[in-house]
């Protein structure tokens, strides 16, 4: 799941930056409020990387999900963008489980052999 997880992750880092760069062009916006709140999106799908096996990583993630939707209130593009990675989150949670329950399947079965 991580690996799914974290490439999904790194991902958005580089679409909130965009999103970033699109919504300086916005005159009622400041540069500074821009990137500060561009910047902790970015640090935080960084961070949650290292935090997707620990409790509430994942929750945490979705958060971010939520917030790339909501995004979309400053760059319209970004409703869509959100959908698509968070399908992405879905995807990687659901499937990266599952290959992690298959994954011990297995080496329980190589123990046993």
């Amino acid at each position: 799941m991580r690996t799914l997880c974290a490439s999904t992750l790194i991902g958005e880092f580089f679409i909130i930056g965009f999103a970033g760069l699109v919504a300086m062009k916005d005159e009622d916006l400041s540069t500074g409020t821009v990137w500060a709140v561009s910047g902790t999106a970015m640090l935080l799908s960084v961070v949650l990387c290292g935090m997707i096996t620990r409790p509430g990583g994942v929750q945490l993630g979705w958060l971010l999900q939520v917030g790339l939707i909501a995004s979309g209130f400053v760059v319209p593009l970004m409703f869509a963008l959100g959908l698509v990675f968070g399908a992405l989150w879905w995807a990687s949670v659901h499937f990266g489980r599952k290959i992690d329950a298959a994954k011990a399947r297995f080496a329980a079965e190589a123990e046993a052999s």
